[in-house]
This record gives C-alpha cells, sequence and structure tokens, in this order.
C-alpha cells in the first residue's frame, strides 16, 4: 500500500499560525521532509513533535526527491514543509508533488499560511484578478526584460529580499509609470510593517534607513498602458514612454492615435517629422 505525501503549510513568522490540522498531520506522518532542520526543528519542538527531519531544498531536491517517493512507495507517509510558508509556492516542493503524483501516490494539500494572501487581506484593493509573480530575476539586465514582458494592467505580486528591493522599486517606478504599491516586511512577526504608496515614494522610505531588513511581498497596481501618456510631455515622448513600458510599435502607434482622435497614419507621420527635424 503507499503512503501519503502531505504538503503542510507553516508560520511564516509568527508560530502561533500553524493550524491544529497542521499539527495533526505532523504528528502522524513517519518524516518531514524540510528546507532547513534547524528551522523545522524550532516549530516541532514547540509543540512537541519529535520526527526525523529530512533536508529537502533547492540544491539536492532532485536526488532527494527520489528518496522520499521510494519511502512513499514502501508506505510511508512524508510531510512537506518549507522554512515559511506554503511548499511550491517560490520554495522547493514541486518536484517531489509531480514526482509523486506520476507514482500514482496520493498528495495531500494542508492550506494555512502564505505571505500573498496574508498581504492580499489588508491591501484594501479590489482583487478580483491578482497575478502571483514570484521572485523577479536578482541580475537588474534580466530584472528589466522580466518585468516588460509583463504588459496586461492589474495588480501583480512579486516577492523580494531586502538585498534587491530598492532595484525592483527603481525599475517599476521606470517601466510601469510609477504605479501604487502596497508593500509588506516581516509579516506576522515583531516588526511587521505594511507601507503604501508609489513606487518611487517608498523606494525613498526604504533609501533613508541605516539598513534594510526582513523580507518583503509586494502587491504592484501597474495602470492602463494608455495611462502612460497623460503625464505630459511631447507627442515623440509619449511614444518613447510606452516603448520603454515594453509596449510593441505598432500597438504603441495605436494606442496614442485613440488618445489624440487620430489615425495611426497620421501618428507615424507626425513622429517622422519630428525625427527628421
Amino acid at each position: 500500500m503507499l503512503g501519503t505525501l502531505y504538503v503542510v503549510a507553516t508560520p511564516i513568522g509568527n508560530l502561533k499560525d500553524i493550524t491544529l490540522r497542521a499539527l495533526e498531520v505532523l504528528k502522524s506522518v513517519d518524516c518531514v521532509a524540510c528546507e532547513d532542520t534547524r528551522v523545522t526543528s524550532k516549530l516541532l519542538n514547540r509543540y512537541g513533535i519529535p520526527k526525523p527531519l529530512i533536508s529537502y531544498h533547492e540544491h539536492n531536491e532532485r536526488r532527494r526527491a527520489k528518496e522520499l517517493i521510494e519511502r512513499l512507495q514502501r508506505g510511508e507517509s512524508v510531510a512537506l514543509v518549507s522554512d515559511a510558508g506554503t511548499p511550491a509556492l517560490s520554495d522547493p516542493g514541486a518536484h517531489l508533488v509531480a514526482g509523486a503524483a506520476s507514482q500514482g501516490i496520493t498528495c495531500v494539500p494542508v492550506p494555512g499560511p502564505s505571505a500573498f494572501p496574508a498581504l492580499l487581506a489588508v491591501s484594501g484593493w479590489e482583487t478580483d484578478r491578482v497575478v502571483f509573480a514570484g521572485f523577479p530575476p536578482s541580475r537588474a539586465s534580466e530584472k528589466q526584460r522580466f518585468l516588460t514582458t509583463i504588459t496586461e494592467p492589474g495588480i501583480y505580486c512579486f516577492f523580494e529580499s531586502p538585498h534587491r528591493i530598492l532595484s525592483l522599486l527603481r525599475q517599476l517606478d521606470k517601466l510601469w509609470n510609477r504605479p501604487q504599491i502596497v508593500l509588506g516586511r516581516e509579516l506576522t512577526k515583531m516588526h511587521e510593517e505594511i507601507l503604501r504608496g508609489s513606487a518611487a515614494e517608498l523606494g525613498r522610505i526604504l533609501a533613508e534607513r541605516e539598513r534594510i531588513r526582513g523580507e518583503f511581498v509586494l502587491l504592484v497596481r501597474k495602470p492602463e498602458e494608455h495611462q502612460a501618456i497623460r503625464s505630459g510631455g511631447s507627442l515623440q515622448q509619449e511614444y518613447e514612454r510606452l516603448l520603454k513600458s515594453g509596449v510593441d510599435r505598432k500597438k504603441a502607434l495605436k494606442i496614442l492615435a485613440k488618445e489624440h482622435g487620430l489615425s495611426r497614419k497620421e501618428i507615424y507621420s507626425r513622429l517622422m517629422k519630428k525625427e527628421s527635424n
């Protein structure tokens, strides 16, 4: 008889946020697969749960997944946890779940804490459609390409480290036309902080601090593309602003034509005249 893989959400800071069901599952399984055994030990010790811990992180997940699946095939039950929040959500876990499912092993979600919905609940924004974008690329050039591929308006959620948060805010301000942001830092922890404002405003607040600490989650409202041309300037500047935001040339002409009540041909003609002068 095959075992069961439980994907268990654990607290993102406050250990009291663990669910009763999660505690029951952790007590019942044969072993716990976790990112950092030291972090998970603190949680299990807090609730008096002595269980064998097996390290499962981004550097060993393929090798370890094979071992864990073999244990599941022998009938053992395994709980998969991350250091904080829900496994496989910008954390290791998807490879193990996919491998277990392919072998006919039952995978059971045990939902609980996650920084994404926690911040969403106190954003005060209408949230019919929110896109989870996870961690942006770490390198500035790759981050810029990543952000410019997102062209649809809406609310996007990002995770970011304290070392790269200013870089992300600068690029969002530049590429997404000064978007509004709700930013959460150290959610559920002693120094929890929630800030609201434009990317530039939040960037200035954080830059003034002697040291930036903690993990960040951001909700970013990307405006409609045509709003980019309402910020003033010449037709040429409006056109260039749209191109920098990731809009292709053909679509930029279409947006400008609609905004100015002209045909795309006329907009193109005026831009060419500006370049030739």
